[in-house]
């Protein structure tokens, strides 16, 4: 008896719930930058975008790709995925007024122009995704004041100019993924000083520097894991003290200007796994402790 109670309790709450979401209304700062957004965007989404609201309306499903939350007596848009739709024209700046998105997905499309420096009044965003686009121009240092981000991917674009110093103000930050673009100049070291940061991918653009600078900082880099530094313009030796970095499993150094000795330290990073060093101009023997590194699959 105590149980079917306590089902029917449930049942109650879950429709209670169900309803208090049916009688909320979307937040009309939300619904006029959706709109907004599917006006600049084009027919390839319109078409599964029905109805005036994003979250739903009546017997209208949510819109293709918007997630909605409830917060009090209305509904907020906290997530937007649309991608590998060939989405053409400039980053809608529409986007930057859903200020309680977390997760914002739209990869894969033919973005145009910059990211509007207006980014940086997604506070609330978590993962920020614009891979594969054809974006532009410098990034904005704005970006630096997403401080909830984990997740950075602004791969394979046409990005240029040097690395903006204030995404090492992401103290969540994890994953960082800038390859393929045009960037110059030097990485921060900087970044160095994120705690959380387990993944760097800078590979296949104009960067110049030592890895030497990129670690000067004591401590630094205390979590990374994966570091791509490939088909750039570094110069320089490989510093023992990049073993230092512990938590290193890939390497990849290739395709650069490096010179000088392979230091017996790197051999001793505990679960160094893929190492690349290949097209470079490293001098020298292979030293000894690289064979009998217990985790080391490619050399």
């Amino acid at each position: 008896m105590a149980s079917f109670c306590s089902l029917t309790l449930i049942l109650i709450s879950i429709f209670a719930f169900s309803i208090s979401i049916a009688n909320s209304k979307t937040l009309k700062r939300d619904v006029k930058a959706l709109n907004e957004i599917k006006a600049s965007l084009g027919w390839r989404v319109v078409y599964a975008w029905i109805g005036d609201d994003p979250c739903g309306d009546g017997d209208l499903p949510p819109w293709s790709g918007v997630t909605c939350s409830t917060q009090g007596d209305y509904r907020v848009v906290t997530e937007l995925e649309v991608y590998a739709v060939s989405i053409v024209g400039p980053f809608p700046i529409a986007v930057t007024n859903l200020l309680d998105l977390t997760r914002l997905d739209l990869h894969n499309n033919k973005l145009t122009g910059p990211i509007p420096p207006q980014i940086g009044r997604l506070r609330r965003l978590r993962m920020l995704n614009l891979r594969w686009n054809k974006l532009q121009d410098v990034l904005p240092p704005e970006i630096g004041e997403l401080k909830r981000l984990t997740h950075l991917s602004l791969s394979f674009n046409n990005f240029k100019g040097e690395i903006p110093r204030e995404l090492a103000n992401l103290p969540e930050l994890r994953y960082l993924y800038l390859q393929e673009n045009r960037f110059t100049g030097r990485v921060p070291a900087e970044l160095g000083t994120l705690q959380n940061l387990r993944h760097l991918d800078v590979g296949n653009n104009h960067l110049v520097g030592t890895i030497r600078e990129l670690i000067r900082i004591e401590g630094g880099f205390p979590v990374l894991r994966n570091l791509y530094f490939n088909n750039n313009y570094l110069t320089g030796g490989i510093p023992a003290q990049l073993a230092n970095l512990t938590n290193l499993e890939i390497l990849y150094l290739s395709y650069n200007k490096m010179s000088g000795a392979i230091p017996t330290a790197l051999a001793h990073i505990p679960k160094l796994t893929y190492l690349y060093l290949d097209h470079n101009q490293f001098s020298g023997r292979i030293p000894d402790a690289f064979y009998k590194h217990p985790f080391l699959k490619e050399l």
